[in-house]
């Protein structure tokens, strides 16, 4: 599987996983896959673009559906909204600008899922890891090195 099925038809997506079709639930994922790593309201605001209108509410419910069902993955990186994409599966990482907020796909860290051992398990057998890498994105650092060269 992999990269989350972004070339997978949304509406073979849904019968596949047993959703019902729906315009909503299309419109959805077409817009986190055009905008991955999108929050709620983004998300709802580029699916108006294909619906017309679409309440926040019934994007919220399609997006919980779609994660309870493996279509969509929920990503929360600390002090900012959830976001959604649709690379699910193949247990990747993430890369976060503390500056801006962007948000890049980084791949398994090493070896296979679940990439990092924890030194106790505490008896529960891990499937699956999630790490996020903080930092300052190539577009922040030049501004920031703009910024310092403007007032030495």
């Amino acid at each position: 599987m992999g990269h989350g099925g972004s070339h997978l038809d949304p509406r073979a997506q849904l019968r596949a996983a047993g959703l019902r079709v729906t315009a909503p639930r299309v419109a959805v994922l077409n817009a986190v896959v055009a905008q991955p790593h999108s929050d709620a309201d983004r998300v709802a605001t580029e699916a108006r673009r294909e619906l017309g209108s679409v309440s926040t509410q019934a994007v919220y419910d399609v997006l919980k559906a779609c994660v309870a069902a493996g279509i969509l993955r929920r990503i929360e990186p600390a002090g900012s909204p959830a976001r959604f994409e649709a690379r699910t599966g193949d247990n990747h990482h993430h890369l976060v600008c503390r500056s801006c907020g962007a948000v890049f796909d980084a791949d398994c860290v090493v070896g296979r899922a679940p990439c990092l051992q924890p030194s106790d398990t505490h008896g529960f057998v891990i499937d699956e890891a999630e790490v996020v890498f903080w930092g300052s994105c190539p577009r922040c650092q030049a501004a920031a090195s703009e910024e310092a060269a403007r007032f030495p």
